[in-house]
């Protein structure tokens, strides 16, 4: 028995010592047998073909719009005590004392005008536009009009890729449109959806005309596109209703036939200025439409002359009903109100009116709206 555990003994030395040695190599395989190869158990689609048209187009139209979204944000001093400025530099990663906004923006001319929201630059500071290649831009600010949002930016580039405008008059619910931009700084986000109602009044100002949709909308896509089949921006997203925060299908973009007639007022003298009328009015309720012997409960009813106005030098009185502006009809006080304010001051329009059950036509030179009457900012 010594003697066979002394040869083990020694034949285990001279196995080790080949091993060190390189002499000998042993492999080990720890893989599990293979027992046959495993067979697929799925089926397989076919992805080469053609999608069909009504999806081909929002593929297309995402591709030429993405080169004219840009992103905007803009930094700016903040203070506070030093722990909570720690605070947010840990947390947050932002630079010592400064602050980022995000939104959108698209560009509208190839020589570096950039539509946005007024509230997405409305804080002051550096604003840097980043174009889809990746290029940012130092901008300024040529004008801004808080009483629509809107905001006409310039940066130093040329040949840029633009967003065509289209008619937002012509839209129709149930129509559907895409919405790009930079939702919580995700870059170029597209969503689609449809255009949910027209004219909506949500209490932000005296000109709100909002088309709605259901196109997700989130805290970064303002100032971004809406854009309908065509690949014609047909609205400035804008804002959104949400009790969380987050998108919950109803969102808000302004018409760009809206923006048409602010943006070369400001690129012009960086100001909106308004035509004037010097009335307060009121919706036309079906009692007030049956006491004027009006069809319908449409138009305007004025509530109060402002004295020295246009208004008071053409005659107006209240109780007075306005249906019409220039033989067009006026739906309600809000469309009164925002076709007037498009109206330069000096014009001279004809108010149809209806005054003791009667139709009259008054001639009314528009003045200028004073400066005390515009909207705050949002």
């Amino acid at each position: 028995m010594r003697r066979r555990l002394a040869w083990l003994f020694a034949i285990g030395v001279l196995v080790v010592l080949l091993v060190v040695g390189g002499v000998v190599t042993i492999r080990i395989d720890l893989r599990p047998p293979r027992w046959g190869q495993a067979a697929e158990f799925w089926t397989i689609a076919r992805t080469d073909g053609p999608l069909p048209p009504a999806f081909s187009v929002w593929i297309e139209l995402a591709k030429s719009t993405r080169p004219a979204i840009v992103n905007v944000s803009t930094r700016q001093r903040r203070g506070g005590d030093q722990m909570s400025e720690f605070l947010r530099r840990f947390f947050e990663g932002e630079p010592p004392g400064q602050r980022a906004n995000l939104g959108s923006g698209f560009v509208a001319s190839q020589d570096g005008y950039v539509v946005t929201n007024n509230h997405v630059v409305a804080g002051g500071g550096q604003i840097v536009v980043k174009l889809d290649s990746g290029a940012e831009h130092s901008a300024r600010v040529v004008g801004t009009d808080p009483a629509t949002d809107v905001a006409l930016l310039k940066i130093d580039a040329t040949g840029l890729p633009v967003l065509p405008f289209g008619d937002s008059d012509r839209l129709q619910v149930g129509e559907p449109v895409m919405a790009i931009g930079n939702p919580f700084g995700l870059d170029h986000t597209v969503t689609t959806g449809i255009v949910s109602a027209k004219e909506r009044f949500i209490g932000s100002g005296p000109y709100d005309d909002f088309i709605q949709t259901d196109a997700s909308i989130n805290p970064g896509n303002s100032g971004g596109p809406l854009i309908d089949s065509h690949g014609a921006v047909v609205g400035i997203n804008t804002a959104i209703f949400s009790q969380s925060g987050g998108s919950v299908g109803i969102g808000f973009a302004i018409p760009i036939n809206l923006a048409k007639s602010v943006l070369p007022q400001l690129r012009e003298r960086g100001s909106v200025v308004r035509g004037w009328l010097g009335v307060a009015v009121r919706p036309v309720t079906a009692q007030t439409a049956e006491q004027a012997g009006l069809s319908e409960p449409r138009g305007a009813v004025v509530e109060g002359v402002v004295p020295g106005s246009p208004a008071e030098r053409a005659g107006l009185q209240k109780g007075d009903v306005v249906v019409a502006v220039n033989d067009q009809p006026v739906g309600g006080p809000p469309d009164l109100t925002r076709r007037i304010a498009a109206t330069p001051p000096g014009t001279r329009v004809q108010l149809g009116i209806v005054r003791d059950r009667q139709r009259k036509t008054v001639p009314v030179e528009l003045g200028r709206l004073p400066e005390r009457a515009q909207v705050s900012p949002r």
